[in-house]
């Protein structure tokens, strides 16, 4: 060979960082698909490794190079002792034994993160080394650059990642890579010599002419919608909830909890692998975190920087203010071991935790509610706890005189939208709020906006914005079919076009109860089981004053939070007022001096009866016309008040009995009673729209909680007597307006 020892490392680094290049692309994908939270530190690790196997160090300097870089990243990454000292030893021994004993088990999923992250790095490192004899030493790259075309088309077509651009790159690498290689190979055979240094690199002209042409021209080209089915629904239908599936609307995952919500969009595989169960009071919603910023592709925490340790004595995180009433509640929550996320699952109003391991550390990100538990350095999930909670409730009243001054920080953080929001969103938000005057009421058009319009819930066949589209906008004009993320995603963008602080809330749903208690604390509680399935989001909107309070936007879901309205002091005025009215009224009649011929009439009417009195038994059919006259008078005030009287009686017999026959014909008269207010529940009507229909009418929530409880009485003969006092005041609520 007659190459030059420049023209030769020339070659060999133009390959080497082609190569290098194409193994990126195995690694982008990554943050999206496997939730990676630092990729960009396994980027620089395997540069790092590969530039050391490149410039052939001697194994005895580069095997501690490598294994110091990566103890180091270990380090930043989990561990908060001090590096090198005996505790960081400790946990490192620790960590290492215990996932020895969890593989040694094959119980894969209860690897530590730290474990998992140190044999990514272990894998880094051998791909370095196999990788510079593929390129350099053997010069055999077609098979390594075919494995990642693969690769990249397998991860687009089963995941949510989009590999476009993925595509485009790996062919531009690879194009140049094998142009290179066997530009490389043919010198070495041929013996080809150059005699100067600008002449060798003649072939570079022809070979980037190449590529361009076949860029342009693939790309210019016109191209074919797919033409096959989507793979994913026939390869999971034999096994649905076996991981990636779905259908053909755009990318499909298994439906959980995940923290990358960075691009939202694409259907879900229901799951119905449970997560924790839960014992309390009644269902509720499981709060875990906020995000602030909408990029119009989705979600990002742009606020989690700011974080404090916490003690389980004090949680130290309110979403309300001393002024909102509350009650004390006791919840033990139990996790099992797909519980995978590291975060504590809490209810609205946390305040302390009990039964809470000692050596487990609490980390507050201040503006988000997000609380890490970390154990031995890691974030690890915490097996079981109880949590002591101030349940809020909402006055209505009290929020709609809540005003619109917010403090500077909220109104910055919380009305944030991306530049390129289309005007048309804001438009309608416009649309929907114009004829209310205050912030509650225009919170509740905006949530009762979607049950109005058609809205559809489905976790299937939902489409995923092109790059160019904005997922609110495409929700909210185009397809109107998605679940609980394009539900409130719009809510909150809609709201805060509208300059109102709303923010994008993420948990799990109440889950469905085993019909069996348990005693907490001497407090007998009701059993739930979560599951994957009820991880949820959800919408808070800030009130001055107030807080933050939970709507509910999604079609076919019930907002749990308590709201109330204060009427006691109306109702006893109005009841006074009534009677002190129909007394003066009698009064009056009695001696209203205005009334001359009354004195007359009087008279009249002793003469008339002491003449019937001396006749005897003559005028013996008047008693029956009066008679007549009285009942027809009593039955016309009971049909016209018929429905009040058994307003009062289902009231009476719901207070005196609570049984499931009683409050089902009660809750059947109440179906009635808003009939009568031209709220007919059509043929083809589900209970839950009705109950939405109902709602949006009266502003409030009460009709879906007084529903939801009705359709587990009617389906599973569940009744709970401790519910039945807050059920009875939501029948009465409800009937007050069905008949005012």
């Amino acid at each position: 060979m007659n190459l030059t020892p420049t023209h030769q490392r020339f070659y060999q680094i133009a390959i080497y960082i082609c190569g290098f290049l194409l193994f990126m692309e195995w690694l982008r994908p990554l943050e999206v698909i496997a939730e990676f939270n630092n990729v960009s530190i396994f980027f620089i690790y395997a540069a790092f490794c590969f530039f050391i196997s490149f410039i052939q160090l001697n194994w005895m300097l580069s095997v501690p190079l490598k294994l110091l870089a990566l103890l180091f990243i270990i380090d930043g990454l989990y561990i908060g002792e001090q590096i090198f000292s005996r505790n960081w030893f400790t946990v490192i021994y620790d960590q290492i034994l215990y996932n020895i004993q969890v593989i040694q088990g094959q119980q894969w999923w209860q690897m530590t993160p730290m474990f998992r992250s140190l044999l990514f790095l272990i894998l880094l490192w051998l791909m370095s080394y196999l990788l510079f004899y593929w390129f350099i030493v053997a010069k055999r790259m077609f098979v390594f650059v075919l494995l990642t075309i693969v690769f990249v088309t397998v991860v687009d077509t089963f995941t949510i990642y989009e590999g476009k651009w993925a595509i485009i790159r790996t062919f531009t690498l690879a194009v140049i890579s094998l142009g290179l290689s066997h530009f490389y190979k043919e010198m070495e055979r041929e013996n080809i010599s150059f005699k100067n240094m600008p002449s060798s690199f003649i072939w570079v002209f022809p070979l980037a002419g190449m590529i361009i042409l076949s860029l342009l021209a693939g790309y210019s080209s016109p191209k074919l919608t797919p033409q096959w089915p989507d793979p994913v629904p026939f390869l999971t239908s034999g096994n649905p909830g076996s991981g990636p599936g779905g259908s053909g609307g755009g990318p499909v995952q298994k439906v959980g909890y995940g923290e990358n919500d960075s691009r939202l969009g694409g259907g879900f595989v229901q799951d119905d692998t449970p997560v924790f169960q839960a014992l309390a009071d009644d269902d509720q919603y499981w709060r875990i975190e906020s995000k602030d910023t909408y990029t119009g592709r989705g979600w990002e925490d742009t606020l989690d920087g700011d974080t404090s340790a916490v003690s389980a004595d004090d949680l130290e995180f309110d979403t309300v203010t001393e002024e909102v009433e509350t009650e004390e509640r006791t919840s033990l929550l139990n996790f099992t071991g797909e519980a995978n996320f590291n975060k504590l699952v809490y209810p609205y109003g946390a305040q302390s935790l009990e039964q809470f391991p000692n050596n487990t550390a609490l980390e507050l990100h201040n503006y988000t509610g997000e609380i890490d538990t970390i154990r031995d350095g890691s974030v690890t999930q915490v097996e079981e706890y109880v949590v002591e909670y101030d349940m809020p409730s909402f006055e209505y009243n009290e929020l709609r005189e809540a005003g619109s001054e917010d403090p500077e920080e909220i109104e910055e953080q919380y009305t944030q939208l991306p530049e390129n929001l289309p005007e048309r969103v804001g438009n309608l938000a416009g649309q929907i709020i114009e004829e209310e005057d205050n912030r509650y009421d225009q919170a509740k058009a905006v949530e009762a906006f979607f049950a109005a319009n058609d809205f559809e819930y489905s976790t299937e066949d939902i489409e995923v914005p092109e790059d160019n589209e904005d997922y609110v906008d495409q929700f909210l004009f185009d397809t109107k079919v998605g679940y609980c993320d394009n539900f409130s995603t719009s809510m909150v963008v809609l709201l805060r076009s509208q300059g109102i602080p709303a923010r994008w809330v993420k948990g799990f749903t109440g889950g469905e109860p085993t019909n069996e208690t348990q005693s907490i604390n001497g407090e007998s509680l009701n059993e739930y089981e979560v599951t994957s399935g009820n991880a949820h989001s959800w919408v808070e909107v800030y009130f001055p004053e107030v807080g933050w309070v939970p709507f509910e936007p999604t079609q076919g879901f019930s907002n749990n939070t308590d709201f109330y309205l204060d009427v006691e002091s109306d109702s006893e005025s109005d009841s006074d007022t009534n009677g002190e009215d129909e007394e003066d009224s009698s009064n009056s009649d009695e001696n209203d001096p205005s009334n001359p011929n009354q004195q007359e009439q009087e008279e009249d009417l002793d003469s008339e009866d002491d003449e019937s009195a001396a006749a005897g038994g003559n005028n013996s059919q008047l008693p029956q016309w009066i008679t007549a006259g009285l009942v027809l008078t009593l039955a016309s005030i009971i049909f016209f008040t018929r429905f009040r009287l058994m307003a009062a009686y289902y009231e009476r017999q719901l207070k005196k009995k609570q049984d499931q026959d009683t409050f089902e014909r009660a809750f059947i008269f109440l179906l009635k009673a808003l009939e009568k207010r031209d709220l007919k529940r059509h043929s083809n009507q589900t209970l839950r729209d009705f109950a939405g229909r109902v709602d949006a009418r009266y502003q409030t929530n009460e009709m879906r909680q007084l529903t939801n409880y009705y359709e587990r009485v009617l389906y599973r003969n569940e009744t709970n007597q401790k519910q039945m006092s807050k059920v009875t005041e939501l029948w009465e609520n409800l009937i007050k307006k069905a008949l005012s």
